[in-house]
């Protein structure tokens, strides 16, 4: 079985599970727009929200309370004007006639009382003040812009099941609406300008029998719309405008313009073409623009974001770039120097990495006087502060004060090489020393879902890599060939190879961590959810004798059922489908060598509970040492759990670990 050296008894008091899965003490922390409100989701008892709204100007005061006896499940709350709140709840929903079983979410505006949930477009008829919402279908539109220059309208689309789509201009006191643009299903990915104006959208057309995407863009509300650029689907090479400029001929996109990494660039909208770059970085991927929202330069450019081993902001503006220089001074965490290879190009630099936590700029007030300040990383839960007129720094609160950082485990970059040469970036936690020891411990390796996705050097949501590190646990998250933001060249050298060369990434990490004394040979498991459960069930088929057992949750274990998938939507077919083959772990089910450990929920709409069951009976009808769970009413995503479900979920997977993962594996 996998176990780790007890603890040392002068050890600060370990973090429970519920600890760490729990709803968060304080959470989704933003200012209103006038900055007189602070607006946050709260949680008692961990497992119950409200919503909790505080006055600036007496932050001392306790804050006014909404839905603290009713409904349990918001997902997010914000402010939509300077005395509106917009909340999104999500819950399960049920239509018999279709057979579906999954989750919806719905928005609803409120006022700082709580005294209506109303939803936009309800035909000023829709009521839930009671917020009975378990049975409710989704109704109403989705907000697509708030128009913060405007003091009372927002830009609405319409998701009513009769509609197409349509975009209604809405008083958010009133509901009155005027329709500004009609719906369709050609057209969609609507973008709004610096004036409110929707200047830009794609649509879907054929070339030859080839799919592309085409962006169009007007120069005004009353202007024809023209294409700019197209994109095919089988290139891959998606663009997208990111920003408009005070320049309506000028707009900011996304795009690699054929070099690895992404950049942001100013577009000529006339000439249809790429003025010259905006923003590039040689070694990591650009993300986003950062602009003021203040009247008097509204719209002007402060920053552009990356992604390097976490989020980063590169400020242009001196003033923001002088705050966030103050912050990091004042409550900031060391940085740890890192010689990193970017996998693409090959280019050596050294970067600064931030083991425990960095300081982020969150939401603002749009005269910049008041700022949320998020203090978070691998070993640091969130902290919330308030920021004012850039000088006074004012504690918020901790979204988890029960979880001491000095029980957890440190966390940095790490690269290592494929048996084929390709450099493998990933994260590496490893247990505190001074209760563990240096090594080598137990091993979990936890390859993330996607795969078209990555990790980040952040706090770990779901508690997994820290929960484990915390009981003497090395946890490797490997980005394996086929993850995205690193890279086209690592992103597509993925293509085709699931279950092979994207699993060599994994195991090679394996053999990395044991040539350096860190990974027990004779202890190491994989542990993974949604295409990290496939990696899971792959390891647990392929001959490598490196792993002890397995263990997948909402493992995608059907390659073929994934490949009709993709092949029966037009643009998958040509977007995503191509790159999908390699190992199917259904189709070698009675290969499995390895002790293995499986969850699901019943109402995962991503990968569905029958791929799961199905792998069980085929393992239980070869005499296969399996355990599975299935859980009751949980989705796909982490939103869709409750705090009980994750905490289930995790107990389950430590149990497992400790009583039934075998010595020896083979």
């Amino acid at each position: 079985m996998l176990t780790a050296p007890l603890a040392a008894a002068a050890a600060p008091a370990l973090p429970t599970i519920k600890d760490f899965t729990a709803a968060p003490a304080l959470s989704d922390v933003s200012i209103s727009p006038d900055g007189k409100h602070i607006v946050a989701l709260r949680s008692l008892d961990g497992t119950s929200q409200m919503i909790s709204i505080w006055n600036t100007d007496n932050l001392a005061a306790p804050p006014y309370n909404i839905g603290e006896h009713g409904v349990s499940r918001f997902l997010s709350v914000g402010f939509l004007k300077n005395d509106l709140l917009v909340i999104t709840v999500v819950h399960p929903f049920d239509e018999p006639q279709m057979a579906y079983r999954g989750h919806t979410f719905e928005t609803f505006v409120s006022d700082l009382k709580g005294s209506y949930f109303n939803h936009l477009l309800a035909n000023h008829g829709v009521n839930h003040a009671n917020l009975d919402l378990e049975f409710l279908a989704a109704e109403g539109g989705a907000v697509i812009a708030t128009l913060p220059r405007d003091p009372r309208h927002v830009l609405v689309v319409d998701e009513r099941a009769e509609s197409k789509g349509d975009v209604y201009l809405v008083d958010a006191y009133t509901d009155e609406a005027s329709k500004v643009m009609a719906g369709s299903d050609r057209f969609g990915n609507l973008k709004i300008d610096l004036n409110g104006i929707i200047r830009a959208r794609t649509t879907a057309d054929f070339d030859n029998g080839k799919l592309y995407v085409a962006q169009q863009v007007r120069e005004s509300q009353t202007a024809p719309w023209e294409e700019v650029w197209r994109d095919y689907a089988r290139d891959r090479t998606e663009r997208s405008i990111v920003g408009f400029t005070p320049d309506p001929n000028v707009i900011l996109i996304s795009s690699t313009e054929g070099g690895d990494k992404t950049g942001i660039y100013e577009f000529d909208i006339k000439q249809k073409k790429v003025i010259e770059p905006a923003f590039q970085h040689k070694m990591f991927e650009a993300s986003g623009v950062v602009m003021s929202r203040d009247d008097k330069d509204y719209g002007r450019v402060l920053g552009f974001e990356y992604e390097a081993e976490s989020p980063h902001v590169y400020w242009l503006d001196d003033h923001w770039r002088n705050i966030a220089k103050a912050l990091d001074q004042a409550i900031g965490d060391p940085k740890t120097p890192v010689d990193w290879i970017d996998p693409g190009a090959g280019l050596h630099a050294t970067i600064n990495e931030s083991p425990i936590s960095s300081v982020s700029i969150g939401s603002q007030s749009r005269d910049h006087k008041y700022t949320i300040v998020i203090k978070s990383g691998p070993k640091q839960p969130p902290q919330y502060y308030l920021l004012t007129d850039g000088t006074t720094l004012t504690a918020l609160g901790k979204s988890r004060p029960s979880i001491n950082p000095a029980t957890l485990g440190d966390t940095h970059l790490v690269q290592y090489q494929a048996r084929d040469g390709l450099l493998i970036p990933a994260f590496l936690t490893t247990p505190p020393k001074d209760v563990y020891g240096p090594g080598p411990y137990p091993t979990l390796i936890e390859p993330h879902g996607g795969p078209w996705a990555r990790d980040e050097m952040e706090w770990d949501v779901t508690g997994w890599v820290q929960y484990f590190a915390s009981r003497g646990y090395a946890v490797l998250q490997p980005q394996f060939r086929g993850s995205e933001g690193w890279g086209q060249k690592l992103w597509r050298a993925g293509d085709k190879e699931w279950g092979q060369k994207m699993a060599d990434d994994n195991d090679d990490g394996v053999k990395y961590l044991i040539a350096r004394g860190v990974a027990d040979p004779r202890r190491v498991a994989m542990f993974g959810y949604s295409y990290g459960g496939y990696a899971a069930l792959a390891a647990a088929i392929r001959p490598n004798g490196l792993y002890q057992c397995a263990i997948s949750g909402a493992g995608a274990g059907d390659l073929d059922h994934i490949a009709f998938v993709t092949s029966d939507n037009r643009y998958e077919k040509e977007f995503q489908h191509p790159t999908i083959g390699g190992l199917d772990p259904l189709a070698h089910a009675r290969d499995v060598k390895i002790p293995v450990m499986l969850f699901h929920g019943d109402r995962d709409r991503t990968v569905d509970v029958s791929e799961s069951r199905e792998f069980v009976a085929k393992l239980r009808a070869a005499g296969k040492p399996v355990e599975y769970r299935e859980v009751k009413d949980m989705g796909h995503q982490y939103v869709f759990w409750t705090p009980a479900m994750a905490e289930q979920n995790l107990a389950a997977v430590d149990t497992y670990l400790r009583t039934s993962c075998k010595p020896g594996g083979l």
